[in-house]
């Protein structure tokens, strides 16, 4: 969905873009699948079928838009596979997704540790300031 460009989210987003590349990264990679999708493609289920299968609860369409999405940011890039009847296609990481496998897998296990893979809830032993650390 485009906002329009004028809008208040459109000017707050565009400023967060510009103080910190952290945001603009987190918006290349957002989405619930992305994820998913490059772990995937990093593990050899580089083709739409193989993607589709590993990840049962997406539906074609969402799968085809993440694909483009991750594309459009040079994560992946499609090749047609040669000498293949029909022609096949097949998604593979760039040096960019290559790089961001490892971050990701980071991002998991800090998940692990802090979210229980569930919806993220903050325990009340972290919200009283003799948790936090300096």
């Amino acid at each position: 969905m485009k906002r329009k460009e004028n809008s208040t989210n459109a000017i707050n987003e565009q400023f967060l873009f510009q103080v910190c590349e952290l945001n603009s990264a987190i918006a290349m990679i957002s989405g619930r699948w992305k994820s998913q999708i490059v772990y995937s493609i990093a593990e050899g289920n580089n083709r739409f079928h193989l993607l589709k299968r590993e990840l049962v609860n997406i539906s074609e369409q969402v799968l085809g838009r993440q694909l483009k999405e991750l594309e459009m940011h040079a994560i992946i890039v499609k090749r047609e596979i040669p000498g293949s009847v029909p022609a096949g296609i097949e998604y593979l990481l760039t040096n960019k997704g290559r790089d961001l496998v490892p971050i990701l897998q980071h991002l998991c296990d800090w998940g692990k540790v802090y979210a229980g893979g569930k919806g993220i809830a903050v325990p009340e032993s972290d919200m009283h300031e003799e948790s936090v650390a300096v």
